[in-house]
């Protein structure tokens, strides 16, 4: 009685008298606990912080924080637009592509996954930094911020390049070097932003 909505549960008792009490994942959460929700941490159960009471309000109505309506909509796409007529070869990004990408509705604007994709926006980047010999010597460093998700990424690759790539002359041949396979740090970097939480106000570190 005191958990609202009302959870969808069951009993059974088995011929040894034990009763078995299952509830079933719910639809609309959260679920509140004499107005309060909580979840377990090890084996207690501890009272959720706001960010988690907003995530599950999301997520009983389907949503992600991706689907939110962006604050900004005055959004330019012109990174986006660079690569999509590089790699699709459309010859400009209209409305109705943005449409397809479910970046942009005609009744809500711009979502938040089109402000991340977005030539600037509101959302912390990557803190990239070049160490030397130990995390006292710092040779380089670049906070990127503000910008295309397709921009962080590229600037992260151009300081992965500047230290860990070079050419080396071989006779006649010119090599290149690689000291940390750049494929293996692409492909770090790419997860660390398609996996980030967009709604923590923190940047992607890179050591």
């Amino acid at each position: 009685d005191s958990i609202s909505p009302q959870p969808d549960y069951s009993l059974e008792i088995n011929k040894n008298s034990v009763i078995t009490l299952t509830i079933k994942e719910g639809l609309n959460k959260p679920y509140l606990y004499k107005s309060k929700a909580y979840k377990r941490n090890d084996t207690s159960t501890i009272e959720i912080d706001r960010l988690e009471f907003t995530r599950l309000i999301l997520e009983g109505k389907n949503m992600s924080y991706e689907n939110l309506i962006a604050e900004k909509q005055n959004l330019t796409f012109n990174v986006l637009e660079d690569n999509f007529m590089k790699i699709v070869g459309i010859k400009k990004l209209t409305k109705d592509i943005l449409k397809t990408l479910e970046l942009y509705s005609n009744k809500e604007g711009y979502n938040k996954a089109g402000e991340i994709l977005a030539d600037n926006n509101s959302f912390p980047g990557i803190d990239i930094v070049r160490f030397g010999s130990n995390i006292n010597i710092i040779l380089d460093r670049e906070i990127i911020e503000n910008k295309s998700v397709l921009t962080e990424y590229e600037k992260a690759l151009d300081m992965f390049r500047k230290y860990y790539i070079y050419e080396e002359i071989k006779g006649s041949r010119r090599e290149k070097i690689e000291n940390i396979p750049e494929k293996a740090f692409r492909e770090a970097v790419i997860n660390a932003l398609l996996h980030r939480t967009w709604d923590i106000n923190a940047h992607v570190r890179i050591a």
